[in-house]
């Protein structure tokens, strides 16, 4: 199985450190943020990673390279000034993801989530049908409405009374055909993409309930060294 791991974004609250630095470079324990992602992944079996950019990309392939350092095997997928949103992006780079279902990453959070999983979950998604399976964590403060809710058989949904409500952790599996409709080099986000699928009941999930966090501060970033600092990233 592959996985990408998106970086495209500006990091604009995170400014002025991201006004010469890509938010997935700042440091977070002693090595860039996105480097725990490496790590993580190269732990859990991946080897071949795909990393879309935009603001100052050309940083993440001269500080990446060719992943050798971590231990992978990194393909980039270069878009244009601006990026062009999550599906958008995935999209412009399903030639480097192949045709099976792949995992992906947001670059900016910092998590403990077991990225072997996929594996498992790869073949489910191949079985069942589903186009897309979800990580879902506990409301952050600056995220207290949430996302989706699970029900009781494993299903992603907005319907209630299901409760609790929970925040996508930006951590999924997903089949290309979740994107056959989008045309590469387009802004598209992701979340009506994951809304129609959820509404045909395509869309499987589970409940994170270990370490998550939305690295999209500079407070945020100090809670992210300080977590590792803590725990070693374990």
């Amino acid at each position: 199985m592959k996985a990408m791991i998106l970086a495209a974004g500006r990091g604009e609250r995170m400014r002025p450190l991201t006004d010469t630095t890509p938010k997935p470079l700042l440091n977070v324990g002693g090595i860039p943020l996105i480097g725990h992602h490496l790590q993580r992944l190269q732990a859990a079996g991946f080897r071949d990673i795909v990393i879309n950019h935009a603001w100052l990309g050309q940083q993440i392939e001269a500080t990446l390279g060719t992943g050798r350092a971590y231990g992978v095997n990194i393909r980039y997928s270069a878009e244009k000034e601006g990026g062009l949103e999550t599906a958008g992006g995935i999209a412009t780079a399903l030639p480097l993801l192949g045709c099976k279902p792949f995992l992906v990453i947001n670059g900016d959070v910092l998590t403990d989530i077991d990225f072997a999983q996929a594996l498992n979950i790869g073949e489910r998604i191949q079985q069942t049908g589903k186009l897309a399976h979800l990580w879902l964590v506990d409301n952050p403060q600056h995220h207290p409405e949430g996302d989706f809710s699970l029900t009781q058989t494993g299903d992603v949904t907005e319907q209630q009374p299901y409760n609790p409500t929970l925040t996508f952790s930006g951590v999924g599996v997903y089949h290309p055909a979740l994107f056959n409709n989008i045309q590469p080099h387009t802004r598209v986000k992701l979340a009506p993409l994951l809304r129609t699928a959820i509404q045909t009941d395509q869309v499987s999930g589970e409940y994170h309930a270990g370490y998550w966090l939305d690295v999209g501060t500079v407070e945020r970033l100090n809670q992210a060294n300080q977590w590792v600092i803590e725990s070693g990233g374990e």
